[in-house]
This record gives C-alpha cells, sequence and structure tokens, in this order.
C-alpha cells in the first residue's frame, strides 16, 4: 500500500509540473491572441498560473477536510520560493537586480506575510478574512498595474524569457488546447498528490503539517523552480527573483484567501509555534538580500540552499515523535485516516 502511494504522490508530482507548464505556456499564447499587453499578462496571466498548483492542491486538501496540508503548502511553498528557489537561481548565475524595480513588490510581499501572520493567531479563519485577503490582492494588482504604466513596462522582461524559449504557441486553438489540458493535468496531479500524501502520513507516522510543509509544498513549487532555472541559465535572472516575489504574494493572499472562503480553517499549533516563525525570518533575510547591492551572488544562494536543508531536516526531526505513538489516532493521524477512508 505504502508503495502505491509513493507511486501516487510521485505521478501526482509529475503532473502537477507537466500541468502548470503546459497550463503557463497556453494561458500566454491565449491571452497574447487576444490582444492582452504583455504587462498586463505578466502582472496576472503568468503569477496566476504559476501558483496554480499551489492552489489546486490547497483547495482540493481544504474540500477533502486536510487544511493542515493546505496551510503547510502554502507556508512551506513560500519558505521554498525563497530559500530553495532563489537560492538555486543565484548559485546557478548571480542574480543581477536594481534594488528602485523591486521595492514596491518586496514590500508587497513582506505586507502579505504580515497579513497572514497576524491572521494566523486568531481561533478560526473564515469567509471574511478570505474576502479580505482576495481584495488586497485585487488592490496590490490595480496598484501594480497603474505604476507599471507610469514607469515603464518592466513587465516585458518577462515576456521576452517566454517568447525567446518558444513557450507562446501562435495557435489560438491550440493555446486554448494547452489551458484545458494544463487545468485537467493540475486536477489530476493534485489528487493523486494529496491522497499519496496522505497514505504516506499515516504509514509514517508523520503528521500532514509536516507533509504538507515538506513533500506537498516542494510538488507545487516545480513550475516556479523550473522558471527559475530556466531564467538563470538563460541570463534572465531578474526574472527568477520576480517570480519568486510574484508567488508568494499571490500564495498568500490567494490561495489562503480561497482556502479560507471555501471552509473554516484553524492553523495547526506546529506551524503557529515554528513554521511560521520560519516564514517571517526567511521573508525578512531576504528583504536586505533584495533590496541592498547591485546583484544576489553565489555565496548567497549557497547559504539560503543549506538553510532550506536545515528547515527539511529539523521538520522530520521534530516530528518523529509522531511515529513513536500509533496507540492513539487523535490530531493529525486522525484527519488522514478519515480522509483516506472517503
Amino acid at each position: 500500500m505504502t508503495a502505491i502511494a509513493f507511486l501516487q504522490a510521485g505521478g501526482g508530482l509529475v503532473l502537477l509540473f507537466i500541468g502548470g507548464e503546459v497550463l503557463l505556456r497556453g494561458a500566454v499564447g491565449l491571452s497574447l491572441r487576444f490582444g492582452l499587453s504583455p504587462l498586463l499578462i505578466g502582472l496576472t496571466v503568468v503569477a496566476f498560473a504559476t501558483s496554480m498548483p499551489e492552489l489546486v492542491v490547497t483547495v482540493t486538501a481544504g474540500l477533502q477536510g486536510a487544511t493542515d496540508i493546505g496551510v503547510g503548502n502554502v507556508v512551506g511553498s513560500n519558505v521554498a520560493n525563497i530559500l530553495l528557489i532563489l537560492g538555486l537561481a543565484a548559485l546557478l548565475c548571480p542574480i543581477e537586480k536594481e534594488p528602485k524595480r523591486i521595492l514596491r513588490d518586496t514590500v508587497a510581499m513582506v505586507a502579505a506575510t504580515a497579513v497572514f501572520f497576524a491572521l494566523a493567531f486568531m481561533e478560526r479563519m473564515g469567509f471574511v478574512q478570505g474576502i479580505i485577503m482576495i481584495a488586497l490582492l485585487a488592490g496590490y494588482l490595480l496598484i501594480s498595474y497603474r505604476a507599471e504604466i507610469k514607469g515603464g513596462n518592466d513587465a516585458a522582461t518577462g515576456m521576452e524569457a517566454i517568447e525567446e524559449a518558444g513557450a507562446a504557441p501562435r495557435s489560438a486553438w491550440v493555446a486554448l488546447a494547452l489551458v484545458v489540458g494544463g487545468i485537467v493535468g493540475l486536477a489530476a496531479g493534485s489528487e493523486l498528490l494529496v491522497r499519496g500524501a496522505l497514505i504516506i502520513a499515516r504509514a509514517a507516522g508523520v503528521s500532514e503539517t509536516v507533509i504538507g510543509l515538506t513533500l506537498v509544498a516542494f510538488g507545487t513549487s516545480l513550475p516556479e523552480l523550473a522558471t527559475a532555472i530556466v531564467a538563470a541559465l538563460r541570463g534572465h535572472t531578474e526574472v527568477a527573483l520576480g517570480n519568486v516575489l510574484g508567488s508568494n504574494i499571490f500564495n498568500i493572499l490567494l490561495i489562503l484567501g480561497v482556502l479560507f472562503v471555501i471552509t473554516p480553517v484553524v492553523v495547526a499549533p506546529e506551524i503557529l509555534s515554528f513554521d511560521i516563525w520560519i516564514l517571517a525570518a526567511a521573508t525578512l533575510i531576504a528583504v536586505p538580500v533584495m533590496l541592498t547591492g547591485k546583484r544576489i551572488g553565489r555565496i548567497e544562494g549557497a547559504v539560503f540552499i543549506m538553510l532550506y536543508a536545515a528547515f527539511i531536516w529539523v521538520q522530520f526531526d521534530s516530528d518523529k515523535p509522531a511515529v513513536a505513538d500509533t496507540s492513539a489516532p487523535a490530531g493529525h493521524n486522525a484527519g488522514v485516516a478519515g480522509i483516506i477512508g472517503q
């Protein structure tokens, strides 16, 4: 049974990666065919498409009652985006940057993290909190759009990288087919990943929270990881930086916002006592790295990757007592058992 679960989780990861890439290409191609500006595409379509795996997995987990996986997925994905993806991109090729150009988005990422930090300690989050977060995202996109119109089309840089790789199909019908295929791939991949992860958690005595923070978070961050690697290897290093900023903002305000709208959420004690502080620390560490100097070098990249490795090690090391306690079906594992039995 566990072997099948690993195959399910692995297959889900593959489908998420392929589905995210296909959806991104189709969405960009379709947007271009309908005459949307590269700026608008960069601010909305691309950012939304790369966050779709996190959204689909989080919503799927929420509808199945595994809200710990949903919240853990977002927290883990944002930590991975900063420490793993940004670190790997800088290690492959130092990231050239202009602090003034990314100041607004860096502030928005910190503000979004602060909003989640404040809401997480409430007794329960639901529809009202979700609507507030989605409204904040809409306000951010509107402000960004107006600012970019006045300040120049910076988003075109990301579009150049996409078009250079031949990612945007020329036919509207092909683009539409890619969008539909990408959505189907994401839906199937998220279902496989969540179910496989839940079975693995039950068999190993690992909590849903840890699975969400590690395996699921890494899987849903694969599109961002692929984008960062391609951008770094092609010399579009600032695209990787913008991708991390945009993805973290969308993950918190859109994905958690949607989760709170569809189901009430109480953040797991493990996240409140440790992981949310790691997210806050990673976000604050990233600020001076992003806003000082002209580049993020290989040394900073290596340090970020080591910090992420330490984060993962602590997750599984601190969860060891759960393995020993197999007598009581309470807490996380009870939730796992209930969902698997559906």
